[in-house]
């Protein structure tokens, strides 16, 4: 009983690797697969002008000069920066 389980155990995961290794082979051709995979939204990223890390607009500190707007990565960038300035 125990053989019957793992035989078909087996064939459930060489049945599903076998569409896995299909469904990348569909999609490099530029077919559309049975699962399509979700891509995150690209996320915009700024330049901090003092250290030169990204960061994210969002999650960043922020200091509005005349029109433009700069994004640091800490406190001690923005600081630095408007000491500078």
């Amino acid at each position: 009983m125990i053989r019957v389980v793992l035989i078909l155990a087996l064939m459930f995961v060489l049945a599903w690797a076998f569409w896995r290794f299909m469904d990348g082979i569909i999609e490099a051709f530029g077919g559309t697969t049975r699962q399509r995979r979700q891509r995150a939204a690209p996320m915009k990223l700024a330049r901090d002008p003092v250290c030169g890390t990204w960061v994210t607009p969002a999650e960043s500190l922020a200091l509005r000069t005349g029109q433009e707007t700069h994004y640091f990565c800490s406190a001690e960038c923005r600081e630095s920066f408007r000491k500078s300035a």
